[in-house]
């Protein structure tokens, strides 16, 4: 059998496919609610370990930054204490007082850099106690929100194996119902249900009013919708209408009938009564 072009649908067939498209898509819009914000738990905790893994690494790369300044230090002050001690056994040689005092001065000055290389030490072994206490909290918080983690992953994995097979055959029906649509219908109606705040792109009327936004419909405008003679949208927000009757909804009507019949009857008895009692004054 030919598929038939979404172009030969009529308004009226082209309604109702919307409808049910938009019930088809509140069904899996009300299973994504049962979630609720597990699905953006997950995606923050997966988020926030990921940087505390980044955290680490850079705080494990200032300790082995830290580490070897202090093996360069210690290098350092090898070659300066070499340097004094070789400065000291040529004090015993020396011929003047000029030579003295130049090995004096080296002799001081190396001093003084295996002072500052020791106080570099100091300060980078200080630094190295910080970054690893920084280093240790990360890890342990890193572990508590893989905890955390693991059992927000297990309720949504838990939810979604309960409602997947139900999404699947409504996600399904939405496709075979999107071949059905001509694309600039189809469109259109995704735009207005994007941009709807309760995802409702097509409603009936309700009450003489629009589903989505209840503002009042006038009277010509609801017959227009119940002539099925061409796509119309509500004037204040933009939705698709479709009749109630049409989307296959039940309205109940309020009951004024019954209420006018019974008003006219008391009249009516009330009118006769004084009558009887005109007629009986007079033939007394």
């Amino acid at each position: 059998m030919a598929k038939k072009d979404p172009t030969d649908l009529s308004v009226e067939e082209k309604l109702k496919t919307l409808y049910q498209m938009q019930t088809a898509l509140s069904a899996i819009d009300e299973k994504r609610t049962l979630r609720g914000e597990l699905p953006q738990e997950v995606d923050d905790l997966a988020d926030e370990i990921e940087g505390l893994n980044t955290r680490v690494q850079r705080i494990q790369a200032d300790i082995d930054e830290f580490q070897q300044a202090v093996v360069q230090k210690k290098g350092e002050i090898a070659n300066a204490e070499a340097s004094v001690a070789r400065y000291k056994s040529q004090l015993d040689d020396v011929k003047n007082n000029r030579e003295y005092d130049t090995l004096s001065k080296e002799i001081e000055f190396q001093s003084l850099e295996i002072e500052l290389c020791n106080k570099k030490i100091r300060e980078a072994q200080a630094r190295i106690a910080e970054k690893a206490q920084e280093l240790e909290l990360n890890k342990t918080l890193i572990e508590e929100r893989m905890g955390d983690l693991e059992v927000k992953k297990s309720e949504l994995d838990e939810i979604m194996e309960e409602t997947r097979a139900e999404e699947e055959k409504l996600k399904e029906k939405v496709k075979e119902l999107e071949a059905k649509m001509e694309p600039r219908l189809l469109t259109s109606f995704k735009r207005i249900r994007k941009n709807a705040r309760n995802g409702l792109g097509i409603v009936y009327v309700q009450r003489d009013a629009c589903g989505g936004c209840f503002n009042k419909i006038p009277p010509q405008r609801q017959l227009d919708i119940k002539m099925h003679k061409k796509i119309i949208v509500c004037e204040y927000c933009g939705r698709i209408m479709i009749d109630p009757e049409l989307a296959g909804v039940k309205i109940d009507k309020p009951e004024t009938t019954e209420k006018k019949t019974r008003k006219r009857a008391i009249r009516k008895t009330s009118t006769a009564s004084s009558k009887k009692a005109a007629d009986a004054n007079d033939m007394a």
